[in-house]
This record gives structure tokens, C-alpha cells and sequence, in this order.
């Protein structure tokens, strides 16, 4: 179970580890036009990103140790699942995300925390 979530994890942390770093340095323009990127909007855009991006170093630090991490991965789990939230009221009240991309980011951020159990679990059975 712990090889289980650990691989999990690293998997997992490939996608904000690929999307941080390219939102990071392509910026807003990604989404927008040029002509609709205004320096507030990419500027915001690229904070975000490399916050992302910082998801994805933490949660491969506490992979060598997840069964020792339960505090830090109940925040991370927590946070990830606001941001699926966020998606969520986004799509309520602008409308409908782009189904690959940001559909699937929301579903797996709605499902994280199908994960807190098997840490708990693997928390308790390493002492």
C-alpha cells in the first residue's frame, strides 16, 4: 500500500510539476489572446503558477516519507480539493471549462481525498 501511494502521488505531482512550469513561463497567453492579456491578468496568472509548481515539489518531498506526513498531506489534500471547488463555482457561474484539460484537473481535485484514508491507514500500521 505505501509503494501504492507513493507512485500515486509522483504521478499526480507530474501534472501541477508540467502545467506550473509551462503556465509559468508561456503565461496567460496560453488562454487569451494577446490582445486580451492585460499585465495584471498575466502577472496574477504566473503567481498562481509557480504556487503550482510549489504543490508539486512538496508533495514529491513528502513522498519518501508519506507514512510520517499526515498532517502536511490532510493540507495539501484540503487545499487540492478547494481548488476543485473553485473549478466547480467557476463553472457555475461563468460556464463550461474546456473538457480535457480543465474538467479532468477538476475531477481529480473533487477525488483527492479518497487518498486521506490510505494515508491514515498506512500511518497507523507504520506506528
Amino acid at each position: 500500500m505505501r509503494r501504492f501511494l507513493q507512485v500515486l502521488l509522483i504521478v499526480l505531482a507530474i501534472i501541477p510539476l508540467f502545467f506550473g512550469s509551462l503556465n509559468l513561463f508561456v503565461g496567460a497567453e496560453r488562454f487569451l489572446s494577446v490582445d486580451e492579456v492585460n499585465s495584471a491578468i498575466d502577472s496574477q496568472f504566473r503567481f498562481q503558477s509557480a504556487w503550482y509548481l510549489a504543490l508539486a515539489f512538496i508533495i514529491l518531498w513528502i513522498v519518501p516519507r508519506i507514512e510520517k506526513e499526515r498532517a502536511l498531506f490532510t493540507i495539501i489534500v484540503l487545499f487540492i480539493f478547494i481548488g476543485g471547488l473553485a473549478r466547480v463555482w467557476s463553472w457555475y457561474t461563468i460556464g463550461d471549462p474546456p473538457p480535457l484539460g480543465m474538467q479532468l484537473g477538476m475531477y481529480l481535485e473533487l477525488f483527492v481525498p479518497v487518498l486521506l484514508p490510505l494515508q491514515a491507514k498506512l500511518a497507523r500500521a507504520s506506528g
